[in-house]
This record gives structure tokens, sequence and C-alpha cells, in this order.
């Protein structure tokens, strides 16, 4: 058996036609061009990579972007402030705050400040509530972008034991809520869970989210399970080893090129989505 490769990359790619058709109607009607503000803190040279991967995604669906760069000094009430003024942008559809902010900033209460309908990157309280329980709200990026994903491959999740390994607020818990709001078993793991493998062993799928190199090993996933790796490491490493599993499971997202794209991709569809409900 060969896994079937759950291939985000390509996927991204067909949805950004999508989505770069979706803007010129928009426009077409009188809408607003949708503008998404990223602030960058810092000068992690990480994150600023993954701030331009998102500014250049906009642009190729038509899009605009509003990069905001603050220094590392940066306190709590100057992000606060910057928050608050994009907040009240008419322009700005959307707003990302690139994760991790520098150590002196509250980065909850920046996260929360954020208004929920320009949320787009799903990291607000309220956002996550309302997602949890099933209204209106934007899900947090990586496990919408997952979610998208497995729809498109169509596999099931009703009824379907999900191991979810990672419990962080803006990958492991909401993606086990997402889960669960899709009708399947979910048991979240964690750094505190006993006999990790034990609990693996017996998913219908498994996402890794722990944010550790190959943490998940191989020989715990059983046969025929659905495998999806949110981590990325150097040199192209995952949270999950991936050896031999192209043989034995049904699916698998390839590291890199399976979660990554989708999670730039949901939050640009977000903003798009924030931007038809102002119009």
């Amino acid at each position: 058996m060969s896994a079937l490769i759950l291939d985000g990359k390509a996927l991204a790619l067909s949805r950004e036609r999508q989505l770069h058709m979706a803007v010129d109607k928009l426009l077409a009607g009188g809408g607003i061009k949708p503008v998404l503000a990223t602030i960058l803190v810092g000068t992690d040279p990480a994150s600023a990579t993954y701030v331009q991967m998102k500014v250049n995604d906009c642009g190729r669906v038509g899009m605009g972007s509003l990069r905001v760069d603050m220094p590392q000094s940066t306190t709590t009430a100057e992000l606060l402030d910057v928050i608050d003024n994009l907040n009240n942008d008419p322009q700005v559809c959307g707003i990302l705050l690139q994760h991790p902010v520098p150590e002196q900033i509250n980065e909850r209460a920046c996260f929360d400040a954020i208004a929920i309908k320009k949320d787009v990157d799903g990291v607000t309280t309220q956002g996550f509530g309302l997602m949890a329980m099933g209204e209106q709200a934007f899900g947090s990026a990586t496990p919408a972008g997952i979610m998208t994903l497995l729809k498109h491959y169509d596999i099931e999740l009703s009824g379907k034991h999900a191991v979810v390994v990672g419990r962080s607020p803006i990958l492991g818990k909401p993606m086990a809520a997402m889960l669960l709001n899709a009708n399947a078993t979910v048991t979240i793991c964690h750094s505190r869970t006993v006999d990790l493998a034990e609990q693996i062993s017996r998913a219908d799928i498994v996402v890794g989210a722990v944010g550790q190199p190959e943490l998940i090993k191989a020989d715990w996933i059983k046969d025929d399970a659905v495998v999806v790796d949110a981590g990325y490491h150097p040199g192209g490493i995952g949270d999950i080893e991936k050896t031999g599993l192209e043989d034995r499971v049904a699916a698998l997202t390839p590291v890199p090129g399976g979660v990554g794209p989708m999670t730039i991709n949901a939050l640009i569809s977000q903003t798009l989505e924030a931007a038809e409900r102002e119009a």
C-alpha cells in the first residue's frame, strides 16, 4: 500500500487562483480591497521570513498588505497602541501579530486586543470560545488549514479517533476543538501524558503539533492511520518520524509542503472573508 500524500502546496496554489477571482469579484462589486496588517516585533530572522511570505501571498491574490515593524525593545503598551490603531483603520480587514514576541511583552493581552472581526489568525480567546462552541469565528490558521486539507482529500473524520499531540492555544487546543466539531473522538496528549506511544497506537488520525523534532515515532502509529505533521524543524524534519510510514498508513502530509502552505492560505482566505463581511 502506498499512502495518499496530502499535498498542501498544490492545494494552496489551486486555492490562490480561486482567491484571486474572489478578490476581483469583490472589487468589481464596489467592495474595499482586502488588506492584511502584519506586525513584527524584533528582528528574529525566521519570523521576518514568515511575515514576508504572508505579504507575498497577499500580493499574489490581489490583496493589499500593511507591514508594521517594531523594535525589540517595544513595550506591551506600545504594541497595544499599534493594535488599537489598526482596529480603527477601515482599510485594514485582518491583523496578524507574528508569534513569538519579545519576552517583556504580554502576548496574550496583545492577542486579545485584536478586534474579533479582524482576528483572521484566530488568536483571541473570544474567537477560540466562539469556534469551540460552533459559532461563527475565524479559526486559528494552522488548524483551519489542516481542516481544509483533510476536507479536500475526503478524509473521513466523523466517528474516528483522533490524537492531537500538543496543547498550545493557537495549534493543539483549537485543532482538537475543530476535530471534535467534525464529530471525531479526540484525545489531547502533551508533555505530562503517561505512555504516549500507547495513546498514539490507538489513533485513526494522528496530529503532531508538539514542536519537537520526531518526538512521535513511526512504529507507534498503526497501519491505515492518517498522519498530519504540523511541525517543521531544520533539515525538513517534522514532529513525526516518517521512516516506513508511506508503505503502511492511509495518508500523510509531507514536510515541507503539507501543513505549512495551508496555514498561510487559511490566513489569506480568512482576510478575504473579513472583507466580504464588511462589504
